[in-house]
């Protein structure tokens, strides 16, 4: 008979599951293939509604500028076509509220022109309009919906890193300033928990990659930033999304590699855990929360300009 360590018991088969059942990490969160998104693209946005996730714009694989707007439909696993942009925009940000989708911002060329344009989709009539630009025009911002009203943060105009956040409200097409961000950045990502919202990494340097692993949090109702724990990682060009209270940031880039990282921030003990990586390291990706489930769709495999049409999801049991 084979003689065991001091220590181990050889426990039968049917127990052995039954304790790993309880005991295994790798059967909590698990990293799946959905259908590849029909146009390859990067430096894109998204937002869903309902079952729906809207991916924007972006770089196409010739380099150019895009307008198209394709839909994910999740419980069929499906992508279709709807109405384009109004204008080609790339490094744009987009949120949805009450069933419109509101895209804010971005460059309108490969010369990266700063747009303050606001652009809303209605689905049900497929058709686009314009709301109320944005007071300062730029491009690789963030932007999300707290309590009815949107707010735009961060990004970078034709020369400076902005600390910027503009709030609109859509009952009176307004916008107004709000307090800045503590640290100016671009390429960062947002997304909220309880009314709060946290803008999380980015870059702070010009059109050069000098990453960061901030992380400050804004409380709508005092109007007043927090500087919390830093993510693990220094990265920009990151996607963010949140399940219940814990913030999920996917990939990102520097000057010689992508980032397959995906790390989670527990906003009930402020502690930050590394997860299993991506299986597609990317950068200038979206990633959309429905219930239980991450997609974490497109962005670029190469620093710099790349494409693909990667939707990988992330499930968490």
């Amino acid at each position: 008979m084979r003689q065991l360590p001091l220590g181990i018991l050889l426990l039968p088969t049917p127990i052995l599951f039954f304790i790993s059942m309880f005991t295994s990490p790798a059967l909590a969160q698990t990293w799946s293939e959905g259908s590849p998104m029909p146009t390859a693209r990067s430096e894109i946005t998204a937002a869903n509604i309902g079952d729906d996730i809207y991916v924007i714009g972006g770089f196409d694989g010739s380099g150019d500028v895009s307008d198209v707007v394709e839909v994910y439909n999740i419980k069929n696993n499906s992508w279709k076509s709807t109405g384009p942009l109004p204008e080609p925009l790339h490094h744009t940000a987009a949120t949805s509220y009450e069933g419109k989708i509101y895209v804010i911002g971005g460059y309108i060329s490969r010369e990266w022109i700063p747009t303050n344009q606001l652009f809303i989709y209605d689905p049900i009539k497929n058709k686009w309009k314009e709301g109320k630009p944005m007071p300062t025009p730029r491009g690789a911002l963030s932007a999300l919906f707290v309590n009815g009203t949107l707010y735009a943060t961060g990004g970078q105009d034709e020369a400076r890193n902005l600390n910027i956040n503009e709030a609109y409200d859509p009952i009176s097409n307004t916008w107004s300033s709000k307090t800045p961000m503590p640290t100016g950045r671009h390429h960062s990502a947002t997304t909220t928990v309880d009314n709060k919202i946290f803008v999380i990494g980015g870059r702070t340097a010009g059109t050069s990659i000098v990453n960061v692993n901030v992380n400050e949090m804004y409380d709508t109702e005092t109007e007043k930033w927090t500087a919390i724990e830093s993510m693990p990682s220094k990265r920009s060009g990151i996607a963010v999304t949140a399940i219940n209270n814990s913030l999920f940031v996917f990939g990102g880039e520097d000057l010689t590699r992508t980032f397959g990282n995906n790390e989670k921030y527990d906003t009930d003990n402020g502690k930050w855990t590394s997860l299993e990586s991506m299986p597609t390291p990317r950068h200038g990706l979206a990633a959309v929360s429905v219930d239980n489930k991450i997609f974490v769709i497109g962005g670029g495999p190469e620093p710099g300009l790349s494409v693909s049409d990667v939707n990988e999801i992330y499930t968490i049991k």
